[in-house]
């Protein structure tokens, strides 16, 4: 189920870069949904399988918040600094270059790189746990795909070099996700990923992908988009116990 889901992911992200190219103009609806889903993986699915580690004796609940303030810190900080000539560029006019947009299309690799890792570690945990965060991260990755694709495009990259990153990116989670199979966390440390993965989830969620689904064009819409995910996942959620 791990390989799959892996694969799924690979998969995600190359529809998300291809959405990206033909349709534009449907962008915020789609991210829209995709922030209300991993919003509700949070509060769903990781912080009660937290709960239920706690109340077996394994870990405290200080240490799992200090990680998930980490994550969340952690990608805001690194994010920023990689990206913060890219989010200046329109001081500039016409102030563009695409070697600009490689380097963040590289930047978010590496971050699809440690998505793929997370699933492998959800998995060390539980299937149940696997799936929850597999499915995060498979929502995640086709915004990521998007985000790739329009970062290359906004620095004057051609359309053929725009999918030539795309795909490298698509391939970084498949490469995170099957080192996980090389090497185990204890109970203690997987506990420590969930709050930090968990951290890291909800800046995605709040901070990065929903403002940018209200750029792209905020209206009623989008705002629906974002409940219907939010009750997906409270559905599956309950469909699976």
């Amino acid at each position: 189920m791990a390989i799959i889901s892996i694969l799924l992911t690979f998969v995600s992200t190359l529809v998300g870069g291809l959405f990206g190219l033909k349709f534009k103009d449907k962008m915020h609806i789609v991210l829209g949904f995709t922030a209300g889903v991993l919003l509700a993986i949070v509060a769903f699915d990781i912080f009660p399988e937290i709960f239920e580690i706690l109340e077996s004796g394994v870990g405290e609940i200080t240490y799992v918040m200090y990680a998930f303030v980490a994550g969340f810190l952690v990608f805001h900080i690194a994010e920023k600094l990689l990206l913060i000539h890219h989010s200046h560029e329109e001081e500039y006019g016409e102030h563009k270059h695409p070697s600009v947009g490689m380097l963040s299309a590289l930047a978010l690799s590496a971050h699809s790189f440690l998505d793929g890792l997370g699933i492998g570690l959800g998995f060390q945990i539980s299937r149940e746990v696997g799936l929850a965060v597999a499915l995060a991260v498979i929502a995640h990755a086709f915004s990521d795909g998007l985000n790739n694709v329009a970062l290359m495009l906004a620095h004057k990259n051609t359309k053929e070099r725009a999918i030539k990153f795309l795909t490298f990116h698509a391939c970084a989670p498949l490469l995170g996700g099957l080192s996980t199979f090389f090497f185990t966390l204890s109970s203690d440390y997987l506990l420590i990923y969930l709050g930090f993965f968990a951290g890291f989830l909800m800046y995605i969620g709040a901070s990065d992908i929903l403002p940018e689904a209200h750029s792209h064009g905020s209206s009623h819409k989008t705002i629906y988009a974002t409940l219907v995910g939010v009750l997906f996942i409270l559905l599956v959620s309950t469909l699976l116990g």
